[in-house]
């Protein structure tokens, strides 16, 4: 049993899940691991998500210490950027995996996965 912000997590599986769950955490980690982007740069780098959802996710992903989000305010405008922690970065193979699983699926599966 693993006990995270007084919520337990049944095994090691879950607290990996508490950090990289759901649809975009993974995607937006996937767009961090090559280096720092804007807030605009990954909205274009992940079309399909809405900007209140990536907001949600990167303040979540701030909030557990994956990422870092670095504020300039030298010159207008203010830019915001973000980078992995280097907590975040020890999730790199996993994000590595996931994509190199995702890569493949499409010869693998039974004709359910087409790459466009």
């Amino acid at each position: 049993m693993y006990t995270i912000d007084n919520k337990e997590y049944p095994c090691c599986t879950s607290v990996t899940m508490k950090f990289i769950g759901g649809k975009w955490k993974a995607v937006i980690l996937f767009h961090l691991t090559d280096g720092a982007k804007r807030y605009n740069e990954l909205r274009k780098l992940i079309p399909t998500i809405t900007e209140r959802t990536l907001s949600l996710q990167l303040k979540q992903l701030e909030e557990d210490h994956i990422i870092n989000r670095k504020v300039y305010t030298e010159k207008p405008p203010l830019m915001v950027e973000y980078t992995l922690t280097d907590f975040g970065k020890t999730l790199q193979p996993v994000i590595e995996a996931i994509t190199n699983w995702g890569m493949a699926a499409p010869d693998l599966s039974v004709k359910k996965i087409i790459r466009n």
